[in-house]
């Protein structure tokens, strides 16, 4: 086969993921990650996927000469620590949506953008990138993507960019991520200050706060101007691409009134699921094991009442100081001008 059909084989196939974009090259790397690898892969990075190694590159010229077949692509945004990884295994449903978890070629937007790549070239390469994410699974009708939390910053780019998708900001209540991080203790501390430093570089870390102010806050209060910036990046979403096109919803919302959330998200998404597809989705994976899957393989199950469970642990152990940050955090909130409730309810 010469490389020209070779080339065709891969880009017709969705089965070959674009996972990530070389800059000195030019182009992209394809993968080959099959459903079944999907489903066996917590998220779609190096550290998952069995075969990264393996890939064929394809550059950005002979892309732009190829007829790509796509489908609508829609998006969760998210905050960590909210279920997320939950809702994009729910829509792994063949026929109907594929959702992609945390595909690395959108985290390489970011890298490149934090290193000052040109504006018009990063935009067109976003572009490129989301036509490739795009392409059908079989038959399926849409793509649903969950990018990593840090790339909030490509948002309202890729939104513009795709003026037919809708996009759902998902996030934990304050309260519910504080304890979620002091869950992880020193692993989850060290996290949150990456967080801190990547909000920094993109620019939309809260103001108010000089770089010894940063330095002296606790663990729990960095994790909170996190919290906080994604927040206030959350709302300028909804206010340039607008409340029909971008929906928001909490963790604790999401766990406590699954069905619920599904049918809307299918409305949203347009994915003209029966009700018969949605029970079913219920019954699913994704609702019924656990989204890690080193606890899936316990038979462990995260819904609203483990969440309860592992929150009432965390509680009595860091309450009081997770109490203290919650004042905080909503006083630093009302001298940004800073909402702490999101607009755009997905659920009214």
């Amino acid at each position: 086969m010469n490389l020209a059909a070779r080339q065709t084989e891969i880009i017709d196939d969705a089965d070959y993921l674009a996972h990530r974009y070389d800059e000195v090259a030019d182009g992209f790397r394809f993968v080959h990650v099959p459903r079944d690898v999907h489903r066996s892969s917590t998220f779609i990075t190096d550290e998952h996927l069995p075969n990264v190694h393996d890939y064929e590159l394809i550059s950005r010229a002979d892309l732009a000469k190829a007829e790509i077949p796509t489908v609508p692509v829609h998006f969760i945004f998210h905050s960590a620590y909210c279920c997320s990884t939950m809702m994009a295994r729910a829509f792994d449903i063949p026929g109907v949506s594929m959702g992609l978890k945390e595909p690395v070629i959108l985290n390489d937007m970011i890298g490149w953008r934090r290193r000052g790549a040109d504006r018009q070239k990063l935009a067109a390469v976003l572009d490129k990138s989301l036509e490739l994410l795009a392409r059908p699974m079989g038959d399926d009708r849409a793509v649903i993507i969950k990018p990593s939390n840090i790339c909030t910053p490509l948002a309202i780019a890729s939104l513009q960019l795709r003026p037919e998708s809708k996009a759902l900001l998902l996030y934990a209540p304050l309260q519910s991520y504080l304890q979620s991080i002091a869950k992880k203790e020193m692993w989850g501390r060290i996290w949150v200050r990456d967080v801190l430093i990547g909000t920094l570089k993109d620019g939309y870390a809260v103001g108010g706060f000089s770089q010894e102010q940063l330095l002296q806050l606790t663990d729990l209060q960095v994790a909170a101007i996190g919290w906080l910036s994604q927040h206030a990046a959350f709302a300028k979403i909804i206010e340039t691409i607008g409340p029909d096109r971008v929906k928001t919803l909490d963790s604790d919302s999401f766990l406590a009134m699954q069905e619920a959330t599904l049918q809307s998200l299918n409305q949203l998404f347009a994915l003209d699921m029966d009700d018969t597809q949605i029970a079913q989705t219920l019954q699913g994976p994704a609702f019924t094991s656990h989204s890690k899957l080193d606890q899936a393989k316990s038979g462990s199950v995260f819904d609203a009442s483990a969440r309860h469970r592992e929150q009432k642990e965390v509680s009595a152990l860091h309450g009081p100081e997770i109490e203290m940050v919650c004042k905080w955090t909503s006083a630093v909130a009302d001298s940004q001008d800073i909402k702490m409730d999101q607009a755009s309810a997905l659920l009214r």
